[in-house]
């Protein structure tokens, strides 16, 4: 009798022991409750942890470190204010290295860990990912403005799309003269995502002012633009426009120069400008380059840019700044608001976190306008409103202003491929 007690009290002792182990990996995988707000991954009662897939070591390295840059400073000033619904944040972040196979790798690596992306680089990265970003509900903030991204509901993008940028900058050049109705407009363009919408652009606009677009497309790495320039001189074209990477805007300017076209205008997306054009050889053939973007420049004439020149003098003294900072800046602030939301809403789950990002407007404090970004329209960009900038050497941060925030009339009626 007494041997069978034992039994029974073993027995139910071991039941119980598996139950509390059951329980124990049911909440570490799925979600559980602090201080009344639902969490799961990358949110613990002290810490809301953020991923950043980034480029450290290829040919948009410089735009990488500046956003990743701006995304910690971002923390910083969060986490000096009490941080978000009570926790620190922190940020996880990984060179992808512009390569879309490293990247999948990465992804699956860093994602059980992470309540969301606070920054994912590359169109092609963002194309690789997309299926798993959606059946992760992972919230996403782009760093890839390709109108691809559009149709992907777990992703926030910050700013217009590269075809409202370059509708925007061919407006610009037109407005003031640089080029006119019947032109020819050659296009050199990155293959993929990124060089695809760009040019998405260029055409759109073309066809609404009688103009003609000549597309050379080149791959991301290819070094020499004086082929690319030839084939345009020989057309006749009246202006060239970019979609590609900094080196390759020095190339094309260089050659542009060398073949007697040195007077044409250059319009770029965003992502053609690249700070050590600045000190290189190419910089005297950089007077007639015009850059379209949806985020004021470094050390811009506004509050919030002059407090970031200060706070990054401060954290990185002698380091080189660009305006990649001011964009990673304005992520965090868009991350921000969604996370003080699902805060509210007591639910910092991956899909409370998703949730609370729909229809949410964000105060950039002016580095993206002076209207909020407007996230309430699934399927659109949060802006058409972009600058035109020049490279100015004497200035911070080496860009000026020429035109302040506007939408083209062409901008306002253009539907990019994935519009709903």
């Amino acid at each position: 009798m007494r041997k069978k007690s034992r039994a029974i009290i073993i027995g139910v002792v071991a039941l119980t022991m598996s139950l509390a182990a059951c329980s124990t990996k049911a909440a570490s995988s799925g979600s559980s409750s602090s201080g009344g707000v639902k969490t799961d991954n990358g949110v613990t009662d002290k810490t809301i942890t953020l991923g950043v897939q980034t480029d450290e070591s290829a040919v948009f390295k410089e735009i990488g470190l500046g956003l990743t840059r701006g995304n910690q400073m971002w923390a910083d000033d969060v986490n000096a204010s009490g941080g978000i619904c009570g926790r620190q944040i922190k940020i996880d972040v990984r060179d992808n290295g512009y390569d879309a196979a490293k990247a999948v790798t990465l992804y699956a690596a860093m994602k059980d860990n992470v309540a969301a992306m606070i920054q994912l680089l590359g169109s092609p990265i963002m194309a690789a990912l997309k299926s798993q970003l959606a059946s992760d509900n992972m919230l996403a903030i782009p760093a890839s403005q390709a109108a691809t991204n559009l149709d992907l509901p777990t992703a926030m993008m910050v700013g217009t799309t590269y075809d409202v940028e370059m509708i925007n900058g061919l407006s610009y050049l037109k407005k003031i003269g640089k080029i006119k109705d019947g032109d020819k407009l050659g296009h050199i363009y990155i293959e993929g995502e990124y060089g695809q919408s760009g040019l998405n652009g260029s055409e759109a606009y073309a066809k609404k002012n009688n103009m003609t677009v000549i597309g050379i497309k080149v791959g991301p790495t290819d070094a020499d633009m004086s082929a690319a320039v030839t084939k345009l001189k020989s057309e006749g074209v009246n202006a060239v426009l970019l979609t590609t990477t900094g080196a390759q805007l020095g190339s094309t300017a260089t050659q542009m120069a060398a073949q007697g076209m040195g007077a044409l205008p250059i319009m770029g997306n965003n992502p053609t400008y690249a700070t050590t054009l600045v000190k290189s050889p190419a910089m005297s053939a950089l007077g007639n380059y015009y850059r379209s973007i949806s985020i004021l420049p470094y050390g811009a004439d506004n509050p919030e840019a002059q407090k970031l020149v200060k706070e990054f003098d401060k954290k990185y003294p002698g380091q080189e700044p660009n305006d990649d900072i001011n964009a990673g800046y304005t992520y965090g602030l868009t991350m921000q608001t969604v996370l003080e939301k699902a805060c509210k809403d007591k639910d910092l789950t991956r899909a409370g976190i998703v949730k609370a990002s729909k229809g949410v407007k964000v105060d950039t404090k002016g580095l993206a306008g002076s209207e909020p970004l407007d996230f309430s329209h699934p399927g659109k960009a949060s802006t058409i409103s972009d600058v035109i900038e020049q490279i100015d050497p004497s200035v911070v941060g080496y860009l000026k202003v020429i035109q302040p925030f506007a939408s083209s009339d062409e901008a306002k009626v253009y539907k990019s491929p994935l519009n709903k």
